[in-house]
């Protein structure tokens, strides 16, 4: 495999990989090193590629375990997660400032998951991965994912519910 191929083989999904990177990881700069690592990683191993049925889940499984190491590492108690690129230009200053709040919230939330429902909230809902796709990057049956899945949406709806009634949590 040339650079070409490899090229063409990884771009659908490198901003992916970044995008699980950045979930997992404090900075642009963290997830940015993370991706870059998976992607050498990769690179250096470009000729067995071609004997992985999906390239895509196997850099998804390296980008996490990648991530989840540096969370492990010395530098754990400086990273937390953060997401905030999420901005919505057609609204007016008033829904703006409702979205922003909302999301943040959301994001609150979610950093509270459990590891495990964390990651595949952010594979299925913000990255629309299937569920078979899912169980193989996270090593779980389908089932186990469905199941986590739900659990994590449960928690998210009860807490913004809560959020939205209350305008605080028990947080």
């Amino acid at each position: 495999m040339d650079q070409k191929e490899f090229i063409k083989v990884i771009s659908p999904f490198k901003d992916r990989l970044y995008r699980l990177a950045k979930r997992l990881l404090v900075s642009n700069e963290e997830a940015e090193d993370a991706t870059q690592e998976v992607l050498v990683k990769l690179w250096n191993n470009k000729a067995k590629l071609e004997s992985y049925s999906s390239v895509e889940a196997l850099a998804m499984t390296m980008t996490k375990n990648y991530c989840l190491d540096q969370l492990k590492s010395k530098r754990a108690t400086e990273m937390r997660i953060v997401h905030s690129n999420y901005t919505d230009r057609q609204a007016g200053l008033q829904q703006q400032a409702e979205d922003r709040d909302s999301w943040e919230w959301a994001e609150k939330i979610m950093e509270t998951l459990p590891e495990q429902q964390k990651l595949i909230l952010q594979m299925r809902d913000i990255e629309q991965y299937e569920f078979e796709e899912i169980a193989k990057i996270m090593d779980m049956n389908e089932t186990a994912v469905r199941v986590a899945l739900s659990r994590a949406r449960k928690t998210m709806r009860e807490e913004l519910l809560k959020t939205h009634r209350y305008g605080i949590t028990n947080n």
